[in-house]
């Protein structure tokens, strides 16, 4: 199955049309300072996850596309969250430089689900659900993409590998020395290092969720999207998933946490927005959740 990319060529032709520059003329850490990704990603291999990130994604598409669930190319929205898309790519490479021989693809998958993802290598895909059921503008489609963006850029999936590894390995070693000491059955032991590698795994995930929403910010902020969206965004996925699990049992940060860091984070990120749609700071109108009347 062959599905589109997203090509230089393409890039640079959208970066145009849409009156942006081709580089960002501002100082080198503006915005949300990038820093190290964790070294434990050379635990896992990137090729190896590269390939089956490649064949995972393929294979939904073509799952989707035989359940007649993947969008056609000429459809509204999936034009719209490939030309989104288009301009916040060129900015991937400051938090990867990797990503500039990345096979970007968009696909939007006809489903309720409120989600989206992207896997290592640029492969990006939608649910219908998550732009119907949130209504979401195009500011507010770019945080979520960015968000999702970032996983890849800063390669969590790799590291995430890498920690449960070795948290699993820690583990077992405390649980087995916890079941000598004590001299209680070592299936004990074994329970008692399982939950906790699970709690470590989640706490890990917790924490690349909130790396994502700041670079998410970051990359969205310098494609001309408006980064106080992060907001509304989160307030409308909050009321939408009022049933989720409580923060300490879930991969993702409390809503009212994050939507704090990301206000915390808007005097980092809005130079860069107001820059990138040629304003002064000051003059940036309010951030409107709908489209203005008229």
């Amino acid at each position: 199955m062959k599905l589109p990319n997203i090509n230089a060529a393409l890039l640079a032709l959208a970066i145009s049309a849409a009156g942006l520059p081709a580089t960002a003329a501002a100082p080198a850490q503006d915005g949300i300072p990038v820093t190290s990704m964790s070294k434990l990603r050379g635990l896992a291999s990137a090729d190896e996850f590269d390939q089956q990130s490649k064949q995972q994604y393929l294979q939904l598409m073509s799952e989707a596309q035989k359940k007649g669930a993947l969008l056609p190319d000429d459809h509204p929205q999936v034009q719209r969250l490939r030309a989104i898309a288009r301009r916040i790519v060129p900015f991937a490479t400051r938090w990867n430089p990797d990503a500039a021989n990345w096979k970007w693809q968009v696909n939007l998958l006809d489903a309720p689900t409120v989600n989206a993802f992207c896997m290592p290598g640029g492969r990006i895909a939608f649910y219908s659900g998550i732009l119907t059921k949130l209504n979401l503008t195009d500011d507010e489609v770019a945080m979520v993409m960015g968000h999702e963006i970032a996983h890849a850029l800063r390669e969590h999936a790799r590291a995430q590998a890498g920690k449960t590894s070795i948290t699993s390995i820690g583990s077992r070693i405390v649980g087995a020395g916890l079941s000598a000491y004590f001299g209680v059955d070592p299936r004990i032991g074994e329970v008692g290092s399982s939950v906790l590698t699970q709690g470590l795994a989640l706490k890990y995930s917790r924490d690349d969720e909130r790396e994502a929403d700041l670079v998410g910010m970051d990359l969205a902020a310098r494609a001309g999207f408006d980064p106080r969206s992060g907001t509304v965004l989160w307030q409308k996925m909050g009321a939408q998933s009022s049933g989720a699990p409580p923060v300490f049992m879930s991969t993702h940060p409390a809503g009212k946490e994050r939507i704090q860091r990301m206000q915390d984070a808007l005097p980092l990120v809005l130079p860069v927005y107001a820059r990138a749609k040629g304003l002064e700071q000051s003059r940036l109108p309010p951030y409107r959740s709908t489209p203005a009347p008229g």
